[in-house]
């Protein structure tokens, strides 16, 4: 039986410096001993030769009382006890470990949590059961650890007396770790200190803000791609935002929103891609493909989209957090990258829609994340590149005769089985600016133009577009008004009236 798992003493491992001479254990192990083409988990494992426990960014350092023995299921116990479920690893174990010897390690302990959590992973993710009775007795387990992982309340398998708690489908399942921040971040009650700053604001004001902040998502998104909408183009793509949460998410709804996206589309083809994708750049002498992104193939698209809708479906029903689920259903849309254009654009809507749908949108306020994510633009690119540049590596492609990509071997599981970790964090960061700047922002602007503009109705009695106007140049010219604008627009006024206004103006909106 193909049971050993060597646990090799180490420095480093594929690129990660350990902080110390020790052994690799876990998911480490595993990965290293049986050669599998996966991403390395965000933390690996090392057993010390020093009695000192401890975490860097890269690494779990534990003592030596930790080490287990050189066997796979051993190595399979240290990983789900201490690091958690990782799908894309036990998925690409499991292709190469023949059944009858995976039944074998299974069944060394058959009633051990941890045995019984191997065999439902087995047969969930091959979908082939083992030679194997149904259990008929003991407490029933949760398949993912919620000290170490977010999951939902999940169902009971009474076969291996398991509770799936994945929060996902086979076909789509991204996992996220409770880091501190994530932790802080879900505790934060975003939902609560949403409304109750909502509730203070008047109606009127707060139905005018929205209208606004529709506005400044869709050109933000729009700037996110490097294009710069027309007006009339950024409404009709505001409009849709708002409409986020209404429609249920399927293939056909989001074929209707490329539609709206692509205003030209004599140059773009339209509808699922045919043909293979990346993101990058192009050799400027060939234009040969340099990607840093490679979308999944176009026969794994629609499958992949099914499972993605199976897995947010699943999410709402369970109520699970809106801000997890928005990571990784709109991340992993975007790694999917499923059109030809407007991925990016559909991907933030996803946020929207997510968000809509379980309740963190509401009241008629969007959430205006693609303006703070082009705050973070760099933060962004970043955090897309933390999964594209590690899976990129695990690509076997070939470049086309029409300067494309054709993805050689199997890539399925990256797009469907990975962590979502950073995608999680960097949204919670999002919608935590989001909730505590962009709409308070906007709010209070509002409120100091009514102010300001209920003086200039008293004194001058301005037509409400002169007064728009005067607030846009004294904005553009830090509180004064230009020779311009005093020689045409206002020549009327006289020069104390221009002083008390420009004076007023800078105690309203800076004051």
């Amino acid at each position: 039986m193909k049971n050993k798992c060597i646990s090799p003493q180490i420095t480093s491992f594929r690129g990660k410096h350990a902080p110390e001479v020790g052994f690799l254990e876990g998911y480490g192990a595993i990965i290293e001993s049986f050669s599998l083409p996966v991403t390395l988990p965000s933390k690996l494992s090392l057993i010390s030769q020093k009695k000192r426990k401890y975490e860097t960014d890269e690494w779990r350092v534990f003592t030596p009382k930790y080490k287990t023995d050189n066997t796979l299921y051993k190595q399979l116990i240290f990983a789900l006890k201490y690091e958690g479920v990782n799908l894309l690893v036990f998925k690409k174990l499991f292709e190469c470990i023949d059944q009858s010897e995976l039944a074998e390690i299974v069944q060394l302990e058959p009633t051990s949590q941890y045995s019984r959590r191997i065999w439902f992973l087995y047969e969930w993710l091959m979908n082939h059961p083992l030679e194997i009775p149904d259990l008929k007795q003991g407490n029933f387990v949760s398949l993912v650890d919620e000290k170490l992982q977010f999951a939902i309340r999940g169902k009971r398998s009474s076969r291996h007396r398991i509770i799936n708690n994945l929060p996902g489908s086979q076909g789509f399942c991204p996992l996220i770790y409770k880091t501190e921040k994530l932790k802080e971040f879900a505790s934060s009650n975003l939902q609560d200190k949403k409304n109750n700053y909502i509730k203070g604001i008047h109606k009127d004001v707060m139905q005018r803000a929205a209208s606004f902040l529709l506005l400044k998502d869709s050109k933000a998104s729009f700037t996110i791609e490097g294009e710069a909408p027309g007006a009339n183009r950024a409404l009709r793509w505001g409009k849709a935002i708002g409409e986020a949460g209404r429609n249920p998410l399927s293939k056909a709804e989001l074929l209707r929103l490329q539609q709206i996206i692509i205003e030209n589309k004599r140059f773009t083809q339209m509808g699922f891609r045919t043909e293979g994708g990346f993101v990058g750049d192009r050799d400027r002498v060939n234009g040969d493909p340099i990607p840093d992104h490679i979308s999944a193939k176009p026969e794994d698209v629609e499958m992949l989209l099914d499972g993605l809708i199976e897995a947010s479906e699943l999410m709402e029903s369970e109520t699970f957090n809106p801000i997890l689920a928005a990571a990784s259903i709109a991340f992993g849309f975007v790694f999917i990258h499923p059109f030809s254009d407007g991925n990016g654009r559909l991907h933030r809507y996803l946020i929207h829609h997510l968000l809509a749908k379980l309740n963190l949108a509401q009241q008629g306020i969007i959430f205006p994340v693609s303006a703070s994510i082009l705050d973070r633009i760099d933060r962004y690119r970043m955090v897309l590149e933390a999964h594209s540049h590690p899976v990129l590596e695990l690509i076997d492609w070939e470049v086309t005769s029409d300067h494309n990509v054709r993805v050689l071997n199997e890539t399925t599981d990256y797009y469907r089985y990975f962590d979502a970790t950073k995608q999680a964090e960097f949204l919670f960061e999002c919608v935590f600016d989001t909730i505590n700047r962009i709409i308070p922002e906007e709010v209070n602007y509002i409120l100091n133009y009514d102010e300001f503009k209920r003086f200039i109705d008293d004194q001058f009695e301005m037509p409400d577009k002169l007064v728009a106007s005067l607030v846009r140049f004294l904005e553009q010219n830090n509180g004064t008004l230009s020779k311009r604008a005093l020689s045409r627009e206002f020549k009327a006024l006289k020069v104390t009236e221009v002083k008390v206004i420009e004076k007023l103006y800078r105690e309203i909106f800076n004051g």
